[in-house]
């Protein structure tokens, strides 16, 4: 027989608290005194979904929006604004890199958006990194252990870091393969540990979902797609669904698509348009396109913001057009 003191399982004889492990130095914490601490709740950064210390990314196709809308939540977290619908609590310290608009692009929407907005960002709380500002244009290579350094030594004052894009910001390593991200993904946890929020912007693939590999959306808290709508024509400028891909911890209102719309006025600056919802046409093809991917009526229904019967309903509604 096992003597009591010997058995790793006795009662008693393992503490409830923390402790570090002797081999390891890993924390090993009791379920039961887990659940009883008093842990505050995440600080809302943008309502309703960015939060302090977390994962982020925002992919489109080339010339759908990215750098507007990320410019435009870059100005409404630093000046405790408000865009399309999102609220910024309070204002925060944001550091935007660019790594690939021409210099006059960049201010002419940063004016734009000021003006638009008529809200001007306290010193000190909105300051970036372009591409087009650095001498012969060059950059730090954030696929590299140098060059993950020399971009966390200017992170510290600053509370969210937006990186535009990764492909001008990454060189090295496969782009389709896990061990490309690793890298990137270790360095930005250790930053999200210092108490850092970041948003990755990045390209999608001809597939529509985020180009390479899908391990890059793994440790993200939220993941926003970008998609034009099906008759879109040029000259409407930057119009665009907004549609979220992950949302951990959020469903509802909260991340049911709608259509942002930007017009671009001289004088006024950018003038942003919020459509709630989506016509029948566009909401059919999310729903073919979750259900191709193995999610439930109830699922796609979150996900698109409306009810299980309704997303039953708009199917058989196709279903009947089609043989018709």
């Amino acid at each position: 027989m096992m003597d009591k003191a010997a058995n790793p399982c006795s009662k008693g004889e393992i503490s409830m608290k923390s402790y570090p492990n002797e081999d390891t130095g890993l924390v090993v914490t009791d379920v039961l005194d887990f659940v009883r601490k008093n842990l505050p709740p995440r600080t809302y950064l943008l309502q309703p979904w960015l939060t302090k210390d977390s994962l982020s990314m925002v992919y489109a196709q080339t010339g759908v929006g990215k750098t507007h809308l990320t410019l435009n939540i870059a100005h409404a977290l630093a000046t405790g604004g408000d865009f399309i619908g999102w609220k910024a609590e309070s204002p925060v310290r944001v550091l935007y890199v660019d790594g690939e608009m021409a210099m006059d692009d960049l201010q002419g929407r940063m004016k734009a958006i000021i003006r638009g907005t008529g809200r001007e960002p306290e010193p000190g709380f909105f300051k970036q990194i372009a591409r087009s500002e650095q001498f012969e244009g060059n950059l730090p290579n954030l696929y590299s252990h140098d060059g993950q350094k020399a971009f966390s030594e200017h992170f510290e004052p600053f509370d969210v870091i937006i990186l535009d894009n990764l492909s001008a910001l990454v060189t090295g390593g496969s782009e389709n393969e896990a061990e490309g991200w690793e890298p990137i993904q270790q360095w930005s946890i250790k930053e999200r540990a210092k108490g850092k929020t970041i948003i990755f912007v990045h390209h999608a693939g001809k597939n529509s979902s985020q180009r390479g590999t899908s391990k890059r959306t793994d440790l993200m808290d939220v993941v926003i797609k970008l998609e034009r709508k099906s008759d879109y024509i040029p000259e409407e400028g930057a119009t665009f669904r907004i549609i979220f891909d992950k949302a951990r911890s959020l469903y509802g209102d909260a991340v049911a698509p709608f259509t942002a719309r930007l017009t671009d006025c001289k004088h006024k600056g950018q003038i942003w348009e919020r459509v709630n919802g989506m016509d029948d046409d566009e909401d059919i093809a999310d729903i073919l396109r979750l259900q191709s991917e193995g999610k439930t009526l109830a699922e796609i229904g979150e996900l698109i913001g409306c009810d299980k019967s309704t997303v039953s309903r708009k199917l058989k509604r196709s279903k009947q057009t089609e043989a018709a």
